[in-house]
C-alpha cells in the first residue's frame, strides 16, 4: 500500500466530517466542499490502488524474464516487427 491510497483514504474521511458537519449547520458551501473532498479523495485511492498494480505488474514482468531470458527477447522481437509492419503500411 503506497501513500496515496492512505492520503486518499484520509482526505474521504475528512471530506466525510464535513459534509456531515455542514448537514448539521445547514451550511451548503461546506456540506459542497466536503463532497469535493471526498471526490478528491476518491480519485487519489483509485491513482494509489493503480500505481500498485502497475508495480505488482512490472514485478512479475521481471520474474517472468530472469526465469525465461530467451522466450521474453523472442517475444519482444516478434512485437517489435509487428509494429514495424503496422507502422511501414502508413
Amino acid at each position: 500500500m503506497n501513500t496515496d491510497r492512505l492520503e486518499g483514504a484520509a482526505r474521504t474521511l475528512a471530506g466525510q466530517a464535513q459534509e456531515g458537519f455542514g448537514s448539521l449547520a445547514g451550511d451548503e458551501g461546506q456540506r459542497a466542499e466536503g463532497m469535493a473532498r471526498q471526490a478528491a479523495g476518491r480519485v487519489q485511492e483509485a491513482y494509489g490502488e493503480a500505481r500498485d498494480y502497475a508495480q505488482q505488474a512490472g514485478e512479475r514482468v521481471i520474474h517472468v524474464v530472469e526465469q525465461q531470458p530467451l522466450a521474453a527477447l523472442l517475444s519482444v522481437g516478434v512485437l517489435g516487427f509487428v509494429i514495424g509492419l503496422i507502422t511501414a503500411r502508413r
